[in-house]
């Protein structure tokens, strides 16, 4: 039961850090030094761009509770 629980704790981690990497490729070096305060202002995720943020999202719930069940069910 443990091999699978961190087979799947590590596919969800790597999976987590695609995500991640994917939503900030867009940021590009603005993001560095903490983006324009100009006038940007308010953003809308649409599309393939909601998409992965609802992913990101669910894949952190995800990898919160398979680490949670690794410390607690006894080895």
């Amino acid at each position: 039961m443990k091999f699978y629980l961190n087979l799947a704790l590590i596919i969800v981690s790597i999976s987590l850090i695609i995500m991640v990497v994917l939503q900030s490729r867009g940021i590009g070096l603005g993001g560095l030094g903490g983006g324009d305060f100009g006038g940007s202002g308010y953003h809308v995720r649409r599309g393939v761009e909601r998409l992965i943020f609802n992913i990101t999202i669910g894949l952190s719930v995800t990898f919160f509770v398979l680490a949670i069940l690794n410390v607690t069910l006894p080895g």
